[in-house]
Formats: structure tokens, C-alpha cells, sequence
């Protein structure tokens, strides 16, 4: 049976602020609903390990949403986080990062889980992300000494969406711009409309309307 890993934020403000955030509930949600669907495991993850911080949960309009929210299982993955050091990368096919502000202040600059993701790469993984998750892909650096991004094409929530969403005074940096420094391209579509990139073994989406995409094209991936 394939398995994922799911390394999700335990900073649960919107940077150094005090709103209430963490891992965006659908972005997360969408793609397992698409896993369970095909089969695949997963594993929800954390550095800290414990119990990882959700907002978005109260979507009214979401049904798949509130299905995996509803599921026992699946809430109990939540608030028993791995600890990330105590992950066994072997047991893995793919890894994928959902988004949310929070791990702009966490993944987005760990070291420890950039050199895990960058073993898991070279030795054949898969690794997706979408909205802000591909922040997680700054610190990933192969044995190389390049970073991931220099050779890919990626995509991610874009300074328009951050505008629009009211969050651009308060990031503790821009992700689009972040990307566009390190990536060997970064491209973006309208605000809030759906685009995936796929890269080799690299899936990023740009936003919450690509998270089902995204998990589509991971399944994809995880199948050839």
C-alpha cells in the first residue's frame, strides 16, 4: 500500500500576531479525501509532534470539508502529530504540505525537515504542496548543494490572493516572492482560480480552490 507524509505547522498565529491559524482545514482535508478514495495512507506529522492547529474548519459550504473533519480517524491523526524526528522516511512514497499561515513560521525555514525532504527526493519520492505549503520547499537542499527549487517550476498563493485576503501587513514574508527568488520559475494564474504545476516528482497548486488537483495529481504520481 502507498503511504504519505503529512509534515504539518504547529505555529497556530498568523505570523507574530495573535489570530487564531495554523494548517487551512480544506487544503488538508481535500487532498486525504482524494487519498482515501484511492486507497493510500497517510501519516499526519508535525516537528513538535501532538496536536496540530486547524482553522477553516467551520466552512458551512464544504462538504468534504466537514466529512473528513466528522471522521474519528482522522481527528484523532490530528491531535497525535508524529514528531518528525521519530519518522522513519523508508515507509514513505510520497511527502505533501498542505497550506496555511502558520508554517510560514516553522517548515517554511527547518533545516532538519528540508534535509529529510531532499533524501526522500533523491532517492525517488514525490513531494506536493499547495497554497503556502510550498513554503516548506525554501530549506530543501540536495546533496548537491543545490536547493530543490533551482530546477523547478513551481506555483503558490500568490501576493494578489494575500491582498485580497487582508494577510499582506502581517506574513512574516511573501511567499511569492520568496519562490520567485529561489525557484527556476514561478508562475500564477488569476487569483483563486485553480493551477498545478507538476515538476518531474514536484506538485505544487497555487491555491485552496487546486488542493482536489493537486491530490489528483499526486495519486497520479504515486501510480506510475
Amino acid at each position: 500500500m502507498k503511504k504519505v507524509l503529512i509534515p504539518v505547522t504547529n505555529h497556530a498565529t498568523l505570523g507574530s500576531t495573535d489570530q487564531a491559524n495554523g494548517t487551512y482545514a480544506p487544503e488538508l482535508t481535500h487532498v486525504i479525501h482524494v487519498l482515501n478514495a484511492h486507497n493510500i495512507a497517510f501519516d499526519i506529522a508535525s516537528i513538535n509532534g501532538g496536536k496540530a492547529p486547524l482553522y477553516g474548519t467551520d466552512i458551512a459550504e464544504d462538504a468534504v470539508n466537514n466529512q473528513i473533519l466528522g471522521d474519528e480517524s482522522f481527528q484523532t491523526q490530528v491531535n497525535n502529530t508524529v514528531p518528525l524526528s521519530q519518522v522513519n522516511m523508508d515507509e514513505y512514497d510520497a511527502i505533501f504540505y498542505p497550506g496555511g499561515f502558520g508554517l510560514l513560521s516553522d517548515l517554511a525555514s527547518n533545516e532538519e525537515v528540508g534535509t529529510l525532504a531532499a533524501r526522500h527526493y533523491e532517492s525517488g519520492g514525490i513531494i506536493a504542496a499547495v497554497c503556502h505549503g510550498p513554503a516548506a520547499l525554501l530549506p530543501i537542499t540536495l546533496s548537491s548543494g543545490e536547493p530543490l527549487l533551482a530546477s523547478k517550476s513551481v506555483t503558490a498563493f500568490t501576493r494578489e490572493e494575500e491582498v485580497d485576503f487582508g494577510t499582506i501587513n502581517d506574513i512574516p514574508f511573501l511567499l511569492e516572492e520568496a519562490l520567485a527568488r529561489k525557484a527556476a520559475k514561478y508562475s500564477k494564474v488569476q487569483p483563486w482560480n485553480e493551477l498545478v504545476i507538476v515538476d518531474e516528482r514536484l506538485i505544487t497548486g497555487q491555491n485552496p480552490a487546486s488542493a482536489h488537483a493537486v491530490g489528483e495529481a499526486l495519486v497520479k504520481q504515486l501510480a506510475k
